[in-house]
């Protein structure tokens, strides 16, 4: 095993701390099977926010057995973790040294015309006579992974990937964006952006690593 799709609940926007991880191991790309399957919850040993108990219902209390989220590790030999916006995830478990693949990176690269790109409008476009009834449990880690799988499943085909490399390597180029994603020149065309702007983005702090390169060539 060294390619897992991967995701996570947490407490919330501020300082999350995981209360439920799961992933589904891939055992090839092309076509893509998975099989192994894992899910647990963990206690946080802080309070969960609001805003998130109203997405993925996980209250406290059902938390108070379960294993300290510090004790959470990916199996080992995992090299590629696949996921929607799988930097958050990711960044929840520490930042191990392994590789990420951003299904929402490629979905925008795949399906570039529709109007949303979550998990759930995602499915509606791919899969709408079905949809409604898998989305009942969306929010949860384990029912993530396995919306997440489908949509992945649908952009290897319109891309043909044949290894996990290459699809790694596509979800990099994917991640750089072409348009300034947030202040005075959001939605601009970054070849565009004047120069002195782009200096001064370079200069600035934790600036995100895709748009440095965008910035950078452009």
């Amino acid at each position: 095993m060294e390619a897992v799709i991967f995701d996570t609940e947490t407490t919330g926007k501020n300082d999350p701390i995981l209360i439920e991880a799961a992933w589904l191991a891939i055992d090839q790309i092309s076509p893509l099977t998975t099989t192994e399957r894992f899910c647990e919850r963990y206690n946080p040993e802080k309070p969960i926010e609001l805003g998130a108990l109203a997405v993925h219902h996980i209250l406290d209390e059902e938390l108070l057995d379960c294993p300290p989220a510090k004790s959470f590790k990916l199996p080992e030999n995992i090299k590629y973790i696949i996921g929607h916006s799988i930097d958050y995830d990711w960044a929840v478990i520490g930042s191990p040294n392994i590789k990420r693949i951003c299904t929402l990176a490629l979905a925008r690269k795949v399906w570039p015309s529709i109007d949303a790109y979550s998990q759930s409008a995602l499915l509606y476009y791919l899969d709408r006579k079905n949809a409604k009834e898998v989305l009942k449990n969306a929010h949860s880690a384990e029912a993530d992974v396995s919306i997440c799988a489908k949509i992945l499943s649908e952009i290897c085909q319109k891309l043909d990937v044949k290894t996990i490399e290459n699809l790694w390597l596509l979800s990099e180029e994917a991640r750089i964006p072409s348009v300034m994603p947030f202040g005075k020149h959001k939605g601009l065309a970054i070849a565009d952006i004047p120069n002195d702007y782009k200096r001064w983005l370079l200069n600035q702090d934790n600036v995100d690593p895709y748009l440095i390169q965008a910035l950078e060539v452009a």
